[in-house]
């Protein structure tokens, strides 16, 4: 099995609802987003897939979350669906999810809203 990841980054405002700290409050990060996928054959070329096609379709995932905020974005516009790392995580994998090829697999997304704080989403494999 071979696993390649890329990296990206976008700038971007949230609060948290029903969270009692200063992230209650209005602020933003330079979210940086982990991006590992899997596949067992490589293509004529020797690649699991290009580097930059990989990065081309996850940064159109990420284009519509950049410079924007985020609590205003489906499907973190609602109360119950806070605009977390994790939540991020788990959007931005199933939006990639859709434009990978059939070959390949996502083994996991992290989403960094700091240089030492993260949160990834992966799919159970029911290993």
């Amino acid at each position: 099995m071979y696993r390649l990841t890329i990296i990206e980054r976008f700038a971007a405002a949230h609060r948290l609802f029903n969270y009692q700290g200063k992230c209650a409050r209005l602020h933003g990060h330079t979210w940086t987003v982990e991006v590992s996928i899997e596949g067992k054959k490589l293509n004529s070329c020797g690649m699991l897939i290009d580097f930059g096609e990989l990065k081309k379709m996850t940064s159109t995932v990420i284009e519509e979350l950049d410079h924007s905020y985020l609590n205003d974005l489906h499907p973190f516009n609602k109360l119950d669906n806070n605009p977390t790392a994790e939540n991020l995580a788990k959007y931005i994998y199933h939006q990639l999810k859709t434009l990978l090829p059939s070959n390949l697999t996502i083994a996991e997304v992290r989403v960094w809203e700091s240089p030492d704080a993260c949160a990834s989403y992966r799919e159970d494999t029911g290993l």
